[in-house]
């Protein structure tokens, strides 16, 4: 299947809607992150605010994902340990 100009004429109304839907997202991001925010959904990272203008809730929510991340970490380097090991001891006995 050959690319026509109806792919590309595509490929840029999509290209044009997804620019034009970022900058009013960003133009109005207090509004629609405060909107989704009544509605269950957190949009924007704990850590783009003020720690001193969390309240109580959004702190306890920034240490979990820092929990979270600290954990993938340290079993991301423990895999990479592992990894590195089984290589080494793999080649010991190959030669």
């Amino acid at each position: 299947m050959a690319i026509t100009s109806q792919h590309i004429t595509g490929f840029a109304v999509g290209i044009g809607t997804s620019a034009l839907g970022f900058y009013l997202y960003k133009k109005n991001q207090s509004k629609v992150d405060a909107f989704l925010q009544e509605h269950g959904i957190q949009i924007s990272s704990v850590f783009e605010k003020d720690p001193k203008s969390m309240t109580l809730k959004e702190l306890i929510i920034a240490k979990e994902e820092l929990e979270d991340l600290i954990a993938e970490k340290e079993f991301d380097e423990k895999n990479a340990e592992n990894t590195d090991k089984e290589t080494k001891g793999k080649k010991k006995t190959q030669a």
